[in-house]
């Protein structure tokens, strides 16, 4: 109302020109286009209050739609609590006999590498006669491997036993015998020299497994080794120790090995009592 006011004497001024001195008219002109300045300046700030307000709007529609959400979620919280507390107990249950049989499989396993650890000084101790070459005893992922070259076994080529293998697979059958509880796998292996009989072995796949089959047959025939308790079997050129560019790297690779491990039907047991899903 002010600016108006103003605005109505500004013009009336204007309007009796003829009535005052030209001084008083330009402060009069002056005083108009000011008032003329201030309103635009006035409407300005109205149309960014305005702006201002309608964004305060929209947050307050968005902070109430977060609102909302959040008491939600809370009510649905609250309401399965009963549900969580079950779930965490039934998970605390398995976590505890996970844990227990954990602990039953390491104490498992340390039983053993014990009992692989000393089958295995027993065959050192009975082979210690034995050239290094010729024979190998190691412990190794849970079994004992036995690997016996081919040279003390067989003939080039050949998978018929020499008379000068019974002594050491005499010795290895008696440590075998001694541990009845375990398996044992016998294993045939070549160098990826190719054969070139017409008769058997055709190939390094019939070398090696006639190989591993004429070991358990000796071990089975001369020795009393339980065959059920043996596995033959050969895995060809497919499983070398060493390159076979080299004369020692192929006669590495043609080997038998003779693998002392506990019984399948054992490790079933230990499955059996896993602790279900």
């Amino acid at each position: 109302m002010k600016i108006l006011k103003i605005l109505a004497v500004s013009a009336m001024a204007l309007g009796m020109t003829s009535c005052v001195s030209k001084k008083q008219y330009d402060a009069l002109s002056s005083n108009y286009k000011q008032c003329i300045e201030n309103i635009g300046e006035r409407q300005r700030e109205i149309q960014d209050l305005k702006s201002q307000n309608s964004a305060l709007a929209g947050e307050n529609n968005l902070l109430k739609s977060q609102h909302d959400a959040l008491k939600s979620s809370l009510d649905a919280c609250l309401s399965n609590t009963g549900k969580s507390s079950a779930n965490i107990d039934k998970l605390v249950g398995e976590i505890n006999s996970s844990n227990s049989y954990i602990k039953q499989l390491i104490s498992n396993n340390a039983k053993n590498d014990s009992l692989n650890l000393a089958l295995s000084n027993k065959l050192k101790r009975s082979l210690d006669n034995v050239s290094d070459e010729d024979v190998q005893v190691k412990v190794l992922k849970g079994v004992v491997m036995i690997s016996l070259s081919d040279k003390m076994l067989y003939k080039t080529g050949d998978y018929n036993i020499l008379p000068a293998a019974q002594e050491v697979l005499g010795k290895v059958a008696k440590v075998i015998n001694d541990y009845d509880k375990y398996s044992v796998l016998i294993e045939g292996n070549t160098d990826n020299a190719p054969l070139n009989s017409p008769n058997l072995p055709r190939d390094n796949w019939d070398l090696s497994a006639l190989r591993g089959t004429s070991v358990a047959k000796v071990l089975q025939t001369q020795f009393g080794v339980d065959p059920a308790r043996m596995t033959a079997g050969g895995r060809s050129e497919y499983n070398p120790k060493a390159t076979n560019m080299s004369v020692s790297g192929r006669s590495e690779n043609r080997r038998t090995e003779i693998i002392i491990m506990p019984k399948l039907d054992e490790f079933m047991k230990l499955m059996d009592i896993a602790p279900k899903k």
